[in-house]
């Protein structure tokens, strides 16, 4: 059976996975495309400190950090700021729709739900993230 335009699925995007991870039996490097591309590319735009990236130092959310800090409202909403402006100006291949911040005060967790679409289709993506306090 060949592939035809019809029966295969169109690649958009495409990135590397983060660990660099190979096709196993080849010799090629395993990668994430279109949906999945974009969460990952999210994911680790979320999870990067500031001054962490060579060279591009203004990019990241210092969510991290956050976790030792005392939550409180301001402290989501300045959280919630941060993530918005990092993934609209540092991924332009996603629609950005909501994000929410969810924290637990006793444990000093925090869950990040990202709603977003992918500019090449009308599907709603949903990425959630946990944080946890580790000492």
């Amino acid at each position: 059976m060949s592939l035809t335009p019809r029966t295969r699925s169109q690649e958009f995007f495409s990135d590397f996975t983060r660990n660099l991870e190979q096709i196993p039996g080849r010799k090629d490097l395993s990668r994430r495309i279109n949906e999945n591309a974009v969460k990952e590319s999210i994911h680790n735009l979320v999870m990067t400190d500031r001054g962490e990236r060579l060279f591009q130092p203004n990019i990241g959310c210092d969510i991290r950090g956050s976790l030792f800090e005392n939550i409180d409202p301001n402290t989501i909403l300045l959280l919630k700021d941060n993530i918005r402006y990092t993934i609209n100006t540092y991924e332009p291949r996603c629609n950005l729709h909501n994000v929410e911040v969810e924290a637990n005060i006793d444990t000093n967790d925090l869950r990040v739900r990202i709603v977003f679409s992918v500019i090449n289709t009308s599907n709603t993506s949903e990425l959630t993230i946990d944080l946890n306090r580790v000492r």
